[in-house]
């Protein structure tokens, strides 16, 4: 369900260095369709400090970010961290080429500046769930640890493995999987995967799992995975990959262990991982080594501008 219409509000627009470094042409067209159609603030910030001083002066004015996708996690994660990302509607005009712009791409951010920058004047306000870990991060799309051979492979290894799917949509496995599950008395069904808030967090996985994560993860083949406290798997079975995303206010937690065919699927509102010291890919930016870490779902978490309909 879409939030309240707030795109009358005058805007804050803060213009990624990278970008302007990469694609001078594509800001400024951005920056003319937004100041044509918008009382507009422009900010030129050269690092993470003035991204933070432009948000605490920002007023009523509501942040348009012109980047890639760390852009985009950066302005979310100071958000965040003030205690002011429920409230307080996000755009995104893509600057960039794939894979930097591969969140924004699953996320339904159009990826042609004058259409995005058009969304962002004319668009809705949609409210999306995210994943809060205990160390302070925000995830938007999803999150995967890979081990040892198993599913830990190049996209191009995966299509040629998946006659009924490709790395790009990732559909065909998913959906077998789920409706398995559903079958068994499992959490997931048919009729969750196709709802919209489900198709939005496992196509943003799939996407930043397949083509957009071209570089292999250093691999961890002992992990400990909990849902609620619920043990799906333990440190003497080796994994081969373990996923999570946020599903219609849960946390879908996939588990791919090499000694089962299909993968084990459960939904929490918690997802507790340890073992070995790992890196895990969350929103396409790799983190660690870790010995622990516990996400937490947000249902409406943050809200941000697509286009209508």
């Amino acid at each position: 369900m879409s939030a309240p219409d707030s795109t009358e509000q005058p805007l804050l627009v803060v213009i990624d260095p990278v970008a302007r470094r990469v694609d001078g042409e594509s800001v400024r067209i951005a920056r003319d369709v937004l100041c044509g159609g918008a009382v507009a603030k422009i900010c030129f910030p050269e690092g993470p400090q003035d991204v933070e001083r432009a948000l605490a002066r920002r007023g009523r004015r509501r942040p348009v970010v012109i980047g890639d996708d760390r852009a985009l996690l950066r302005v979310v994660h100071l958000l965040h961290q003030r205690r002011d990302l429920p409230e307080v509607p996000v755009s995104l005009v893509p600057v960039g080429a794939l894979p930097a712009v591969s969140l924004a791409r699953a996320l339904g951010v159009p990826l042609g500046t004058v259409a995005a920058s058009r969304a962002v004047l004319d668009g809705a306000e949609r409210r999306l769930d995210a994943l809060v870990d205990d160390a302070g991060g925000v995830v938007l799309g999803g999150l995967w640890i890979p081990g040892p051979g198993g599913l830990n492979r190049t996209p191009e290894a995966m299509a040629a493995a998946e006659p009924n799917g490709s790395p790009e949509t990732g559909i065909a496995d998913v959906a077998d999987v789920t409706e398995v599950a559903a079958g068994e008395g499992g959490v997931g069904d048919h009729q969750s995967w196709w709802s919209p808030a489900a198709r939005t967090a496992r196509s943003a996985l799939t996407l930043l799992t397949g083509p957009a994560a071209r570089h292999q993860l250093p691999s961890c083949t002992r992990l400990r995975v909990e849902a609620d406290g619920v043990l799906l798997v333990d440190l003497d079975e080796p994994v081969a990959r373990v996923a999570v995303c946020a599903v219609d206010g849960q946390a879908e937690v996939t588990v791919h262990t090499h000694s089962a065919e299909l993968p084990s699927v459960a939904r929490a509102t918690r997802v507790s991982i340890s073992g070995p010291s790992f890196h895990y890919r969350a929103d396409n930016v790799l983190t660690g080594p870790v010995r622990t870490r516990t996400w937490s779902v947000r249902e409406g978490a943050w809200r941000l501008v697509l286009p209508r309909g």
